[in-house]
């Protein structure tokens, strides 16, 4: 879609040049997937609204209002919040590590009245605005320098320090692939990336004696052999792919997946949601869902490239990719091609930290795709 001039190319955009300046191709194939989400939902349930799809009607609704408002928000503005985004994330991961509830034999979660909220979702976002700000300061070669990257590196660490304690091995993971990708992304020398790429395979071993739970431990037993113990560790993954399967070309149809319907099919509401849209629409609603998935994220790069401030490239692209790692780490899980770690499906797993989440991160996008012109020093602080 071919972007329109600038609205204004003037320094002050009125509220209704921004909304003229959004992209509605993304907002609505953001609300096609959000859409697909719910009826899934629907099903799962046994074609009923409650207890999932009601509920996720009200969290998409909430979304959408918390993209709108980011996307208004001038992009020097973000810049100049990033490092305190970033501090406020990591003081709630500090207290969910202390005083968070337990949910599904981890501690990720603060109750807030009637919400829970799950901090390490928030410091995806948090970490992309405060690593692009730093970042944006940086040339190329600054990068690459050991302090700037001993900074970049703690900056990504120390949340990932946090949220491995919960326990919570896949967000974990998402908060250092999006950081390293930024770092990359800035100009990050391979004489670095080479060997820091030898040290993490070379610590596996320690990490599976003295990182690793047991039952992650188990996970990757099961991922390696999932037919030792089909009926107890590799339940999971093996009624995953029964549902896969089942669903062949076109699907069994809407409302009728057995494995879903039946109890069979573990967290289908959540980490599993991926697994019924397979069994019920097959092969044809299974890549339908990937097209969509790859609209959105062409869009994200696209919203990168347009940007004229690094602190704009930075964040666009940061955003794209923590969606793309979603994705990613999920489809391969409920396939059986990586261990089980607990990662939703975005926008179409049931849950409102999630949702919330994700729907920021579009709004952000879209603040950098409607303040594509604005032009920030490389050593600005951001305010305006």
């Amino acid at each position: 879609m071919a972007l329109r001039p600038y609205a204004a190319a003037k320094r002050t955009l009125s509220f209704t040049d921004k909304l003229g300046e959004m992209n509605w191709g993304l907002v609505l194939m953001v609300s096609l997937i959000a859409i697909a989400g719910i009826a899934m939902l629907y099903s799962v349930a046994s074609a009923s609204f409650h207890p999932w799809a009601i509920r996720q009607i009200g969290h998409f609704i909430l979304g959408l209002i918390v993209l709108v408002a980011a996307a208004v928000i001038d992009i020097r503005v973000w810049m100049s919040l990033a490092y305190p985004a970033y501090g406020v994330a990591l003081a709630l991961l500090i207290v969910v590590d202390l005083f968070g509830h337990v949910g599904m034999g981890a501690q990720r979660w603060i109750s807030l009245g009637p919400v829970d909220l799950q901090p390490s979702e928030l410091m995806k976002i948090a970490l992309v605005l405060a690593l692009a700000r730093y970042l944006h300061g940086k040339s190329t070669e600054e990068v690459s320098k050991p302090i700037p990257l001993a900074i970049g590196l703690a900056m990504i660490g120390i949340p990932a320090i946090f949220v491995v304690l919960q326990p919570n091995l896949g967000t974990t993971l998402i908060i250092l692939a999006d950081g390293c990708s930024l770092l990359f992304l800035a100009g990050l020398s391979w004489w670095w990336i080479a060997p820091t790429l030898g040290a993490v395979a070379a610590s596996v071993p320690l990490a599976w004696r003295f990182v690793l739970h047991d039952y992650q431990k188990a996970r990757v037993e099961t991922f390696l052999d999932p037919g030792s113990d089909a009926l107890g560790k590799g339940w999971n993954i093996t009624q995953a792919k029964i549902a896969i399967g089942s669903g062949g070309v076109a699907g069994k149809g809407f409302t009728e997946g057995t494995q879903s319907r039946l109890n069979f099919l573990p967290e289908k509401q959540t980490d599993f949601i991926w697994t019924s849209i397979c069994e019920e629409f097959g092969f044809v609603g299974a890549l339908a869902v990937l097209v969509l998935f790859g609209v959105v994220i062409f869009y994200g790069i696209q919203t990168a490239m347009s940007a004229r401030s690094q602190f704009g490239r930075l964040v666009a692209m940061g955003v794209t990719l923590n969606f793309f790692f979603y994705i990613m780490i999920n489809g391969l899980m409920v396939m059986g091609l990586i261990p089980v770690v607990g990662i939703p499906m975005p926008l179409l797993s049931y849950g409102g930290s999630a949702m919330l989440t994700v729907m920021l991160g579009f709004g952000l996008l879209m603040s950098v795709h409607i303040h594509r012109q604005v032009e920030i020093p490389r050593h600005s602080g951001g305010i305006i």
